[in-house]
């Protein structure tokens, strides 16, 4: 786990190792275990080093191979490098090192570009060919390690974070109108843009090949994709409950591996709590955190937010050492400028408390394992695919989903909100963005069961990445590698041909209830909608109380609701109420207020688009202020609030 930068030029020049310095600087954070830098002409790779599998020097990257013909700067962990060891040095290679990173760097060479899929983990990572003149960098499967790259000019840049991007000379800093008017729409990106200008996100499961004085603008190509469908032969349950066992078991046991202490995030839920209490019976010492947060304010469905008792007893029966943080609403306050440096740009989700998360594990160990992924791939948010579940045909179904993940600003004041940009982005169809999702999972769509595995692939490649982008950062803000088990290559495979009667107990009574029409309340709604992830369910039984298995999803989430309207309403009023407000420089502040208000008086719950509100002010004074690109460090007030955390 580690941060990669790097520079290809295609005007002939030689790659500038000061500007290679300067893009690896501003990785410090995560990798505080060391750096290094590789120029061979036009080419430059640069490296900072989290040392988690051999941490001795014969680690350090960016790795050369044996002949030299090969440089590679890797971020990430490959959980099955010891088996492919062992098939490379019986073709005669011999390895200088324990790492995982030179387990690659000779798959590559001997496999060529067929080596990636064989990777079982996640990583991002830049291989320089010097015979071929060929640069490729590569993605994880599911996008668990971030990729970002850009063209400036004749300049090719690349970064595990665009920060490392723009420390580059070359580059500016400018917002992407376009990306504004889609995050604000799904509050997340998925058409592979960012909210930066010129820079995109290498699309997970995907390789782009570039070559000094070439073309400009190839495509990333993907060699793997989601594939959710329903399997072609009837299988037993019990012959599903026991595959899930194994394979389960065996991905956990393969993320266990590390040179360093280990530990697990632990919730009330059955997720985290299955992955911790199997990781437990493996190590005879392990670590566990929990994030909770006070209640004093909070009302309704935010009443059973925190989960501190459900996880200390769950700490109990698996025997962890457990710790514990508690937020309250001015954590959020205090921890915004810090957060919208080390996350870049918002996406799903208020993001916040997973940062805290990342801090508390830190102090303790270098790994932590994370149950992130059961929901998208076994069914967890059944309410969510339930709206689009009956459908005339492939287009009334993506406007029934594509109205459901509207989730910050209503269709009828898009237009209003942004009308200081609005002649820039009225061209922008969100619908095709949603839509064009799909365009590599194709199926013939005639049963309900069909529409629930477009859902699902939906949602893992969106929402699901989303999550695994912002884990990535601000768990790397601390130095801390965060490891997802869910997400081992063989159980995804498995999890994508389990049948939707095994995820889901209720679909044929929901295939009935068509919702929108029979106008039932949001309450009712959801009391028959809450039956997902039937299979993981049953098989879980075997490590964790029944009581877990049978609890309803509950998100980590903070009562934000309550307190934008309680505790923190007059921070919320401070920076959206003020005139001065960067923010208005793209958005419209009476269009905006209006839909605040909303909030603040009760009648709509608008908490996700008042927290994507206050991070966009706090991104536009971030990385839109003087200086902000190309300060060699974190600028000075970000500095003293991440100061302030610590």
């Amino acid at each position: 786990m580690c941060g990669i930068a790097g520079i290809l030029r295609h005007d002939g020049a030689p790659a500038s190792a000061d500007a290679l310095q300067a893009m690896i600087d501003r990785l410090a954070h995560r990798g505080p275990d060391g750096e290094g830098t590789y120029l061979d002409g036009a080419v430059g790779l640069g490296h900072r080093r989290l040392a988690i599998i051999d941490p001795t020097p014969a680690g350090r990257q960016p790795m050369i191979s044996a002949d030299g013909r090969y440089a590679l700067s890797f971020n990430g962990m490959i959980y099955n490098f010891r088996e492919l060891r062992r098939e490379l040095e019986a073709l005669g290679h011999r390895f200088r090192s324990r790492t995982d990173t030179e387990v690659v760097l000779a798959a590559c060479a001997a496999w060529g570009a067929a080596a990636i899929p064989r990777f079982n983990g996640m990583f991002a990572f830049a291989l320089w060919d010097g015979a071929e003149r060929t640069l490729t960098l590569a993605r994880d499967r599911f996008g668990i390690k971030p990729l970002y790259y850009a063209r400036c000019g004749r300049v090719f840049l690349f970064g595990s974070e665009v920060k490392a991007i723009l420390a580059h000379p070359g580059a500016a800093t400018r917002l992407d109108p376009a990306a504004l008017l889609e995050y604000f729409t799904f509050q997340n990106l998925f058409a592979g843009g960012t909210l930066f200008a010129g820079v995109s996100l290498l699309p997970a499961g995907s390789t782009l090949t570039l070559r000094p004085g070439g073309t400009e603008g190839p495509a990333p190509e993907r060699y793997w994709d989601y594939d959710f469908h329903e399997p072609a032969t009837r299988r037993s349950e019990a012959a599903y409950l026991d595959e899930l066992d194994h394979l389960f078991r065996q991905a956990v046991r393969r993320q266990l591996v590390a040179d360093v202490p280990l530990g697990a995030y632990l919730s009330g839920g059955m997720d985290s709590g299955s992955v911790t209490a199997l990781a437990a019976r493996e190590l005879p010492y392990m670590c566990s955190f929990t994030v909770g947060f006070d209640l004093s304010s909070a009302s309704g469905i935010e009443l059973g937010f925190d989960e501190r008792e459900k996880a200390e007893h769950m700490s109990y029966r698996f025997r962890t050492e457990h710790y514990e943080m508690v937020l309250k609403s001015g954590d959020m306050e205090r921890v915004l400028p810090a957060l919208a440096w080390h996350i870049e740009e918002p996406r799903v989700g208020q993001s916040y408390p997973n940062y805290y998360a990342a801090k508390l594990a830190a102090r303790f160990v270098k790994v932590v394992l994370s149950g992130a992924g059961g929901d998208e791939l076994f069914g967890g948010y059944p309410w969510r695919y339930y709206r689009a579940v009956v459908n005339d045909d492939f287009e009334h179904y993506v406007d029934q989903y594509y109205d459901y993940w509207q989730r910050l600003i209503p269709g009828s004041a898009v237009a209003a909100v942004f009308g200081p940009i609005w002649p820039d982005v009225r061209h922008v169809s969100t619908r095709d963005i949603f839509r064009g999702v799909f365009q590599e999972h194709a199926a013939t769509l005639t049963r309900p069961e069909d529409y629930i595995n477009h859902s699902l692939y939906f949602e893992a490649k969106t929402f699901l990445h989303g999550l695994l982008v912002v884990e990535d950062k601000l768990s790397m803000a601390h130095g801390l590698e965060t490891r997802v088990p869910f997400l081992d290559n063989d159980l995804v495979d498995f999890a994508m041909r389990v049948p939707v009667r095994l995820k889901l107990n209720n679909l044929g009574a929901v295939t009935r209830l068509n919702e929108n029409q029979a106008g039932l309340k949001t309450r009712q709604y959801f009391a028959k909608t809450r039956d997902g992830k039937l299979i993981l369910r049953k098989g879980m039984r075997r490590y964790i109380p029944e009581s877990v298995t049978r609890r309803v999803k509950q998100g980590f989430s903070a009562p934000d609701a309550s307190w934008f309207k309680g505790e923190s309403i007059d921070h919320v009023r401070a920076v959206l109420y003020d005139d001065r407000a960067r923010i208005y420089d793209f958005l419209d502040p009476t269009a905006v207020r209006a839909l605040v208000d909303d909030h603040i008086e009760g009648r709509e719950n608008r908490r996700l688009l008042i927290w994507s509100l206050l991070s966009f002010e706090h991104w536009c004074r971030t990385f839109l202020g003087a200086g902000a690109a190309h300060e060699s460090q974190v600028p000075a007030a970000v500095q003293a609030s991440v100061s302030a955390t610590l």
